[in-house]
């Protein structure tokens, strides 16, 4: 894991500007800066020690569970509470920040965002 502050951890310091649409004291959420679907949201856990999603279940499930929680809850808040949770695992899958966060996309989607 880099000693650097992953850019996700720089939004939470609110070094870098974004929209936090939900806070616990694990986890928050932002709005995706470039969305796929009418609500696309990013569910991040506060600490940048796991780099993906295969880490951080086998690490900590608890905190697996409470992303998956947030997701639920800002997809009743946000849309009819149906949605799609992404995790991309590695850079061929279209992971670009190796700090673990799901995407939460609900609303019509587009193409792109279904994989096509």
């Amino acid at each position: 894991m880099s000693s650097e502050p992953s850019i996700f951890t720089r939004i939470l310091q609110r070094e870098i500007p974004a929209t936090i649409v939900a806070e616990t004291d694990n986890v928050f959420a932002i709005k995706d800066i470039a969305p796929q679907a009418p609500v696309h949201l990013l569910v991040i856990p506060k600490t940048q020690h796991y780099r993906d999603v295969t880490e951080l279940a086998a690490a900590d499930p608890a905190l697996m569970q409470e992303m998956v929680a947030v997701a639920q809850q800002l997809a009743n808040e946000h849309a009819d509470g149906h949605f799609r949770l992404i995790f991309n695992t590695g850079s061929n899958a279209g992971q670009t920040v190796f700090h673990v966060h799901a995407h939460v996309l609900a609303g019509e989607l587009t193409e792109k965002s279904m994989g096509a």
